[in-house]
């Protein structure tokens, strides 16, 4: 992936040698566009060519859950014990009874993951083999002589012994829907087969009729039930075969007799396996798979060109504006999800409600609110978003995410104020519950079930209107903005997409949002960077699993505003395929924050996403 990177930059060298001796080139960053000295541009035309006009190096991070950064050889080790039953299956087993070929089986082993869905393991099982042998040939034989119903006579048959074996395994619920991430409640019921090879040592009753060793052969499968997201231990059902030489019961065929080609045993086990470190089972990087392309299909610019008058001039520039995120939130693909409903992120985070969820049993609740008794565990359901730009009819809360400076978007859950709602709304707004923890905001499901270190962190207590134009001089102040870039809120590019109507008007800046639909309507979009943050606030115990968790939402939270801008104009959308650069300055989208605090402004700052949309226009 370097080299394609090496290649396109060898390209714009020379590329740059060559070309300005004919053309001048106008910006380096925002696209090329180049115009004869002493001439003017009296028009601006793109159409499709296959011609290079441009080369673009493409760069997508990308989530694989197929795909894990293994770990270190010390890591995802883990124990695991077994008893159960088997029948053995030799060349007389059925001259007797079936319960006469029982035999119990016990083993330990340990093993380790290499991937989530590969794993070697070492075990040792201790069993015995119980069934018959014949009256012509007796091996392992012991008791008195029987017989069975056709009169052939047989004798009980016994051998003890030792296996020593090593096996591959195959993780298949994870190699079909990837792995799931720490901490996951996805993937509780897993299924697993393993093959291997073993060494059996005889021991017990006449063991010397028989080979002392012989090697054996492994097939399993085996189903896992994990009881919490933290995939420690895990309760297994398995079914096991053990492949024998064919004189595993002392028979080689002898005389007019030949013995069956294999002896085997087929047996139903239960046990458990521990992860032997916090994040054995469970503890692996997502890759990020990087592409880069160099690609010539981009639209060709073409200029129309006259002598050049001082009035002449081709206005290039850049709008940048920052989307500000609450605590464990990333938007992906993102619930409301409401039948006929859009499910929109961005709608949320520009005038959304509380957690968006709403409470099934109103009468339930009523009588719970009344008599003090807790609402965890009652159902509850999803609100659709609405657009930011109507009126709502609830407007007597606040709306959205740092919209509105100094009121923040959680709500009160005392039952005077979930009444009062309820009477002008007609319906009880729900937080959402994670056992004792209640997030009185939206974040994701993967990181629900995240521990933080301070309970009011759960609650949205402050609003300094980032996302607005109530904060653009923070915004101003505190983020790093280039010197020539056009700063605009993220309220003035949503109500420029939509319309600056309703609700979202009184947090814009009509002039911002008017010169913006010029540049969408009328310009020509060149290049537009997308860029995720997150903060390394994380209460969990390990960092690792700090790192994976940040990384997501950084990632998925630049997705999120990709996939509005497309939706949102169309010329956004017929430039995104091209140009959309996520993370492209390759520097850590975790920014280090020394605070407990999730709610205060150096956190708020920092859970982010930076959009810079390069532009042209007459």
């Amino acid at each position: 992936m370097k080299i394609n990177k090496y290649i396109a930059l060898i390209f714009i060298f020379v590329f740059s040698f060559i070309i300005p001796s004919v053309f001048a080139q106008s910006s380096e960053e925002t696209g090329i566009v180049y115009v004869k000295p002493d001439y003017k541009v009296v028009s601006i035309d793109t159409v499709s060519t296959s011609a290079p006009t441009e080369i673009i190096i493409k760069r997508d991070s990308i989530y694989d859950p197929l795909r894990v950064v293994t770990n270190k050889f010390g890591k995802n080790w883990f124990a695991f014990a077994t008893a159960g039953v088997h029948t053995f299956r030799g060349d007389f087993s059925n001259l007797g009874s079936f319960s006469g070929t029982l035999s119990p089986e016990f083993s330990l082993g340990v093993g380790k993951w290499f991937t989530p869905g590969v794993a070697l393991k070492l075990e040792v099982m201790k069993s015995e083999t119980r069934g018959y042998s014949s009256e012509e040939h007796p091996h392992y034989a012991y008791g008195d002589l029987m017989h069975s119903k056709d009169g052939r006579g047989y004798y009980k048959m016994k051998t003890g012994w030792w296996d020593f074996s090593a096996g591959a395994i195959l993780n298949i619920t994870r190699l079909i829907y990837g792995y799931e991430g720490f901490g996951s409640n996805r993937l509780m019921n897993q299924f697993l087969v393993s093959a291997g090879l073993g060494v059996v040592h005889h021991t017990g009753y006449r063991h010397s009729y028989g080979s002392d060793n012989e090697l054996s052969a492994h097939l399993e499968l085996q189903y896992s039930r994990f009881f919490t997201k933290s995939k420690m231990f895990s309760l297994d059902l398995k079914l096991r075969g053990l492949f024998y030489h064919s004189n595993h019961d002392g028979e080689y065929g002898q005389g007019d007799y030949a013995a069956q080609k294999v002896d085997y045993s087929a047996g139903l086990n239960i046990g458990f396996t521990f992860y032997l470190d916090k994040r054995a089972n469970n503890g692996w990087s997502k890759s990020t798979t990087q592409l880069y392309q160099r690609d010539f299909r981009e639209d060709k610019i073409y200029i129309v060109e006259e002598k050049a008058s001082t009035d002449a001039k081709i206005e290039v520039g850049t709008l940048t504006f920052f989307v500000f995120y609450p605590n464990n939130y990333s938007g992906r693909n993102d619930a409301p999800n409401v039948p006929d409903s859009p499910v929109n992120a961005l709608d949320y985070l520009a005038g959304g409600i509380f957690t968006q969820n709403q409470y099934v049993n109103t009468n339930v609740i009523t009588s719970k609110l009344l008599t003090g008794a807790s609402l965890n565990g009652q159902p509850i359901v999803d609100i659709p978003t609405e657009k930011a730009d109507n009126n709502f009819l609830i407007n007597f809360i606040p709306r959205g995410y740092e919209i509105q400076a100094d009121a923040p978007m959680s709500l009160s859950l005392l039952p005077e104020d979930m009444m009062k709602f309820r009477e002008r709304a007609g319906y009880y707004y729900a937080p959402i519950f994670d056992g004792k923890h209640v997030w009185m905001y939206r974040v994701d499901n993967a990181t629900l079930g995240q521990q933080l270190a301070d309970a009011a962190n759960y609650n949205e207590t402050q609003s300094f209107g980032l996302n607005s134009r109530k904060g653009y001089n923070i915004i101003k102040e505190n983020m790093q903005i280039s010197p020539d870039d056009r700063l605009v809120t993220f309220a003035d590019v949503y109500a420029a997409i939509n319309e600056n109507t309703g609700y979202i008007s009184d947090y814009t800046d009509a002039k911002s949002v008017d010169y913006i639909k010029n540049v969408l309507n009328n310009g020509v979009i060149t290049m537009i960077q997308v860029e995720g943050f997150a903060t390394s606030q994380d209460n969990s115990n390990g960092a690792e699993i700090a790192v994976e968790r940040n990384m997501a939402l950084s990632q998925y939270r630049a997705s999120t505003v990709v996939e509005w801008l497309k939706n949102g104009n169309q010329k956004l959308n017929d430039a995104a395929s091209q140009i959309y650069l996520l993370n492209e300055n390759f520097s850590s989208p975790i920014i280090t924050i020394n605070d407990s605090s999730t709610r205060g402004l150096n956190a708020k700052l920092n859970r982010f996403v930076k959009v810079r949309i390069h532009y042209m226009i007459k």
